[in-house]
């Protein structure tokens, strides 16, 4: 899928404060890396080999996903955490599917609001949090810099 933008201060906070020394921040960047895994694997994503690199702000995945669906629910659970700022995504997927578009929440923003836009009609926003479930849990609960999976229509 390539690589994809986040922005770097918004987000879950699983990360712990940064550390100044090289030798630090490479153990910072481990740790960092064993939280993502940690995050992905406890919301019960089938990534069959998920291995995941910090390096900065910027996170790399690898793995093979049971679905395109999970493959970019990996990227939104990583970039979506506070500290990182671009997801380079190297999953390669069992099943090909369509790919979903992205959108990030901007203040004002609400799912149905986002449904108008992409599809049409406001009252589809139950398709965009089934499709973002399960990081969002509330239709309600979503803020600016996050972003959320906007899936393909099915006719």
């Amino acid at each position: 899928m390539g690589l994809f933008s986040f922005i770097k201060n918004a987000g879950a906070k699983i990360f712990g404060k940064g550390k100044t020394t090289a030798e630090e921040a490479a153990e910072a960047s481990a740790e960092k890396a064993g939280k993502l895994v940690n995050a992905v694997e406890t919301l019960g994503f089938e990534v069959l080999d998920l291995n995941i690199e910090v390096n900065g702000d910027t996170a790399t995945v690898w793995g093979e996903a049971a679905s395109q669906e999970v493959r970019e629910k990996v990227v939104l659970v990583i970039g979506n955490t506070e500290g990182i700022a671009s997801v380079d995504d190297r999953m390669t997927v069992a099943v090909e599917e369509p790919e979903a578009q992205f959108h990030t929440v901007e203040k004002g923003d609400y799912l149905s609001k986002i449904a108008k836009k992409y599809y049409g009609d406001a009252m589809k926003y139950t398709i965009i949090f089934e499709a973002n479930k399960p990081m969002l849990t509330d239709p309600d609960k979503i803020y600016p810099g996050q972003v959320l999976r906007i899936p393909v229509l099915e006719d």
